[in-house]
């Protein structure tokens, strides 16, 4: 046991003097020792339930012969810290979590993991930390919130703050905006639309690191606590099996969750998290794999913000392994790979079943033949950007408008609420990317500004920044290089046409190149935004968004 370097032999007698201050008996001591990474925290909704979770995986790990030892985790509500300058402090938090995770591990030797993570980056952070680790690893989440209910329709966090877009053009007084504050988030959970959090969180189950159902399971179902008991099973038989995560976490099902994540329509941010999972296990991900996936993976699921279903709609149907199994038959799944129960994929998923065709759609009737995200190139961005396309309305497939430039996010959102973005602009919002932001922040309310305000069909958004994956419509994010780079974006001027093709996967500048090449000579760097502490070195170490704002020693 890996433990045994930290609690056999004579010169151990100081640590085991430690451990029995901690309560463990004489037979604890010879036991494999699981550390169990709790997310639990009072200001986030999708972890405020997490220390039942934590509990029922204790039990699961005791009764399987383990010894469970509980470690936290950190964790953002992305929510919260939205439209303010906390959200510099969200997508750093990635590498804090693994970071974190890893020195606890290692510090401690632990001889396996049960990680129980929930929102946006900490999920991403744990799964780069059991990369990095390489132990007997499980995955168990906080589960999703219950969808909200207004007039008789489920509704969500995205509808809020489209609801301040339209208050904002004066299509909703003031005692809407507050029935839409008491009612979108009905439960604990991680909002209950196929957000980063979810999409993440699906992403475990594709990637072979999560239970079947963890992905989708409500927070509020007792399902949840006999699935985190079963983790605490599976980890105990993944140690006593000599099965680790980096015979899960392999290219080929790096590649199967990013299929699946076409075909559910996940967040755009999956496309900064699977690089950096990629990373972890020396696999060199190029955002650029997204497009000859997506031309063959359809897009099978519109949950929120894309469509009118839920996490709990997508459960009811069948789950993650549902839509594997449609995939399936159509050869777009590497089916040998390894998941935490034992089994391989095509193993795991082949007695799921399709229980709602309306929710899950059946490869016959897709909601459009090519899956849900798409990686733009051009002279805009020469490195990629990308667009979650699913949730994309036909007529901004293609387009072509005037750059409407704006520095940093509250300008944008001045200008919007304001009323001085109309039909046809493209905005674009820039010197909010990894290193400029610092942190990349996400453009929720921006793009919730738009569409509440109606111009949802006929205004872009171009950043490099990310968005929510609550966003809708035509957002283009992870512009790279970014402009405190001196990427292409940094060099759009007032007025400049942009033109978008999402089919043709194209982002340009309708500009030539010898006049972007003065403007590039004229081009001076920004002052740092924020110049202490650690979003100040994270600001000196990141990479740009399309290797996955991954860190690395400059």
């Amino acid at each position: 046991m890996k433990s045994d370097n930290a609690r056999v032999g004579m010169q151990q007698a100081p640590a085991r003097s430690l451990f029995n201050a901690l309560g463990f008996t004489q037979d604890e001591m010879k036991k494999p020792m699981v550390g169990i990474v709790s997310s639990y925290n009072e200001i986030v909704p999708g972890h405020m339930n997490i220390d039942k979770i934590v509990e029922a995986v204790r039990v699961g790990v005791a009764e399987a012969g383990g010894v469970p030892v509980v470690f936290p985790a950190i964790a953002v509500c992305d929510g919260i810290a939205m439209g303010h300058v906390g959200m510099k402090y969200s997508l750093v938090t990635r590498d804090l979590v693994a970071d974190s995770t890893e020195c606890m591990a290692i510090a401690h030797q632990f001889d396996a993991l049960v990680m129980v993570p929930n929102c946006d980056k900490n999920v991403p952070g744990l799964l780069m930390a059991a990369a990095r680790l390489d132990l007997p690893t499980v995955f168990v989440s906080g589960g999703p919130m219950l969808a909200g209910h207004i007039h008789g329709h489920k509704t969500s966090l995205s509808s809020m703050f489209e609801a301040v877009g339209a208050y904002a053009a004066g299509k909703l007084d003031e005692d809407g905006v507050l029935e839409y504050e008491k009612k979108v988030c009905p439960t604990c959970g991680s909002c209950s639309g196929m957000y980063t959090a979810n999409s993440m969180n699906c992403l475990t189950e594709a990637l072979g690191m999560g239970l079947p159902g963890n992905g989708t399971i409500p927070a509020v179902y007792s399902e949840r606590i006999r699935l985190a008991k079963m983790a605490g099973y599976a980890v105990m038989d993944m140690y006593n099996k000599g099965i680790t995560a980096r015979q899960i976490m392999t290219k080929e099902s790096i590649l199967n969750a990013l299929t699946v994540d076409m075909a559910l329509g996940c967040s755009t941010n999956s496309m900064l998290h699977l690089p950096a999972i990629a990373h972890e296990i020396g696999f060199d991900f190029d955002i650029s794999f997204a497009n000859p996936i997506s031309e063959k993976t359809p897009n099978l699921c519109h949950l929120a913000p894309a469509g009118p279903t839920y996490m709990e709609d997508l459960n009811e149907a069948g789950g993650v392994y549902a839509v594997m199994n449609e995939l399936k038959e159509l050869d777009l799944l590497n089916l040998d790979c390894m998941t935490v129960t034992g089994k391989t994929i095509g193993e795991a998923i082949k007695n799921a079943k399709n229980l709602n065709p309306e929710v899950i759609r059946p490869l016959d009737n897709p909601y459009s033949k090519t899956g849900g995200l798409a990686v733009l190139k051009g002279n805009l961005a020469p490195d990629g950007s990308v667009v979650k396309r699913s949730a994309v309305v036909e007529e901004m497939m293609v387009h072509e408008g005037p750059a409407r430039v704006f520095d940093c996010e509250e300008d944008a959102i001045e200008a919007i609420k304001g009323g001085k973005i109309v039909e046809g602009d493209v905005v674009v919002i820039r010197y909010e990317g990894p290193k400029g932001g610092p942190g990349m922040r996400e453009m929720l309310n921006p793009t919730s500004a738009i569409a509440g305000m109606g111009l949802g069909s006929s205004v872009a958004l171009i950043t490099d920044g990310r968005f929510s994956g609550a966003s809708r419509g035509a957002s283009i994010g992870h512009v790279s290089p970014e402009a405190a780079d001196g990427g292409p974006i940094a060099l759009v001027e007032e007025g400049d046409i942009i033109a978008i093709d999402i089919p043709n996967m194209k982002l340009d500048i309708k500009v030539s190149d010898e006049e972007l090449e003065a403007r590039r000579a004229k081009w001076q760097p920004r002052e740092p935004k924020v110049t202490t502490g650690y979003a100040a070195r994270y600001a000196k170490m990141v990479t740009s968004g399309n290797r996955g704002a991954v860190l690395e020693l400059k």
